[in-house]
């Protein structure tokens, strides 16, 4: 048997305990193909994945799509601050290009909507993985404050980024 050592282990640990069921989430998997009408991915080998459907596949809406049309985001990202209202249009198309990345690896990992509010905008995305890869990626890009929330009972991320001057 082999030992883990270090900070990992606990970590790995606590990550395999603190996992939280997502709704979304289909709770068996398909006997066979699956494709999603509306975005065109395939589930097939235990995976969504972009791939053309074979002959006789059954057709499911994908749960980044069914998390779109109920409007029910994992990930909320707030974006703030002087420097954001200065190089908006250069923050946004950092937004989309990491979603623009992200989505072709992984179907399921999308920007629901990008939303004015009052100082700044909301991103809400269909995971938590992308809510959080879209704050790394703006403070790499653009320095700044970034703080995370994590709802293990909701499967829920809130990020906010904020950047003065």
């Amino acid at each position: 048997m082999r030992r883990e050592r270090g900070p990992y282990r606990y970590r790995r640990m606590q990550m395999l305990e603190g996992l939280a069921p997502d709704a979304y989430r289909p709770k068996g998997k398909a006997h066979g193909p699956v494709l999603c009408p509306q975005c065109g991915a395939l589930f097939r080998k235990g995976r969504w994945q972009w791939a053309a459907a074979p002959a006789g596949a059954a057709k499911h809406r994908c749960p980044a799509c069914v998390r779109a049309a109920e409007d029910a985001p994992a990930g909320y990202v707030s974006l703030k601050g002087g420097f954001f209202a200065a190089h908006r249009e250069e923050v946004l198309g950092r937004v989309r290009n990491c979603e623009a990345a992200e989505r072709s690896r992984h179907p399921l990992e999308r920007v629901i909507a990008i939303a004015r509010t009052p100082g700044g905008a909301l991103v809400t995305t269909t995971s938590v993985h992308l809510a959080r890869r879209v704050g790394h990626a703006l403070v790499n890009a653009f320095k700044g404050e970034l703080s995370q929330s994590y709802n293990r009972g909701e499967n829920l991320l809130r990020v906010a980024w904020r950047r003065e001057a």
